[in-house]
């Protein structure tokens, strides 16, 4: 099995907070300073009853001390996430939502295994506490973790910080996940998380089911990318551990250490091929951030952030690559995979069943993705 739609509905403008644990998708767009993470009341949509849940902890044998109480952090997360304090204890909660879901989306338990399975394998993940899959405590499954303060940053270009410190946190974003895709996910018990080999072929045909799920209106971009990317597909499959959503707003990093404590938002893990992996986290650097919070079209060299080449390389260094083949399929195919998820992300926002205010304009980036990976395929095709 693998997972479904991302957490990708309405994230803001970028700014940096110091938050917890699956705060992802909190609000942007102000100086780079700590600040405390935007929560607010339980939206409507997404109440519960908290008693239950207070009973539920208990049975768990979590310390509660003092009354319950509950915020919920705002912004875009497609499985809303919650802050739980009791006196000092406090937790971060992330549910499923209510309503109608594409087929395997929000799959809050593979997020839960997963974190599970890495803790201690290299890999930074905050520490899971329980799952829960009975709808019946709060009305949809969920899972309890650990609130990990540090920061995120919501704008790729981290403005307000040096430029030696920038290559130092990008040079971190790397190594993580070049140690991902070298964990032995057989050895953590993650040896039937996915079915291994012709991950491309499924996740071409696995996206193109859900966009058509949630298609609202023809894309010809998007009519081009599903004719053209399967009968182009590389060869040389490789099966490793792979996020699905890797990008720098996806981490905490230490509150002042380029070090990254926690790696968020598994929604979409399972084994597949790394480079198509790696390629999704690279893409940044072909879009722009009208297309999807891109680096496309910054004076990297002065921000002191690597090009896509330099990066790439230091990849290749700590995977014990050569050059890659068909790098540019790999970044075509997760455009496509890109506006798939933001379409989903619009039909939810069509329905009225999105996490988010900010969803419906998150999802019409789906045409200029599509558009986007279009164009990758046109520069490919000279």
């Amino acid at each position: 099995m693998e997972s479904g739609e991302a957490d990708l509905e309405g994230r803001r403008a970028p700014r940096t907070e110091v938050m917890s644990a699956h705060l992802v998708s909190s609000t942007m767009k102000a100086q780079l300073r700590p600040s405390a993470p935007t929560m607010g009341p339980v939206a409507r949509p997404h109440q519960f009853d908290q008693q239950a849940l207070a009973a539920y902890l208990r049975d768990q044998g979590r310390p509660l001390k003092g009354k319950l109480r509950v915020e919920q952090f705002t912004g875009g997360q497609s499985n809303p996430t919650y802050l739980v304090t009791s006196g000092a204890e406090r937790y971060v909660l992330r549910r499923k939502p209510p309503g109608a879901l594409l087929p395997s989306a929000h799959a809050v338990d593979r997020e839960f295994r997963v974190m599970r399975a890495l803790a201690g394998a290299g890999v930074p993940v905050p520490r899971v506490f329980a799952l829960c899959e009975d709808p019946a405590i709060i009305g949809t499954a969920f899972f309890l973790m650990e609130y990990v303060p540090g920061r995120v940053f919501w704008d790729a270009t981290l403005p307000g910080v040096e430029p030696v410190e920038r290559s130092a946190l990008y040079d971190e974003l790397n190594r993580v996940i070049a140690a991902l895709h070298g964990v032995d996910y057989r050895a953590v018990g993650l040896a039937d998380y996915g079915r291994p080999g012709n991950y491309l072929t499924r996740q071409i045909e696995r996206w193109i089911r859900q966009y058509r799920a949630a298609e609202t209106e023809r894309m010809d971009p998007m009519e081009r990318l599903i004719d053209w990317l399967p009968v182009h597909i590389p060869d040389g499959d490789e099966t490793t551990l792979v996020h699905g959503d890797y990008r720098i707003d996806n981490v905490i990093f230490h509150p002042s250490e380029p070090r990254i404590l926690a790696v968020l938002d598994w929604e979409l893990s399972t084994l597949g091929h790394p480079l198509a992996d790696f390629a999704h986290h690279a893409m940044a650097w072909r879009v722009g951030p009208e297309e999807f919070r891109g680096i496309k079209g910054y004076d990297l060299a002065g921000l002191g952030i690597p090009d896509e080449a330099a990066y790439l390389a230091a990849y290749c260094r700590r995977t014990g690559r050569g050059t890659i083949a068909n790098w540019d399929y790999y970044l075509a195919f997760n455009m496509f995979r890109m506006a798939a998820i933001l379409q989903g992300v619009l039909a939810r926002a069509l329905q009225g069943n999105a996490a988010s205010p900010e969803a419906l304009a998150t999802g019409k980036r789906a045409r200029p993705m599509a558009e986007a990976g279009w164009r990758q395929v046109e520069h490919m095709q000279g």
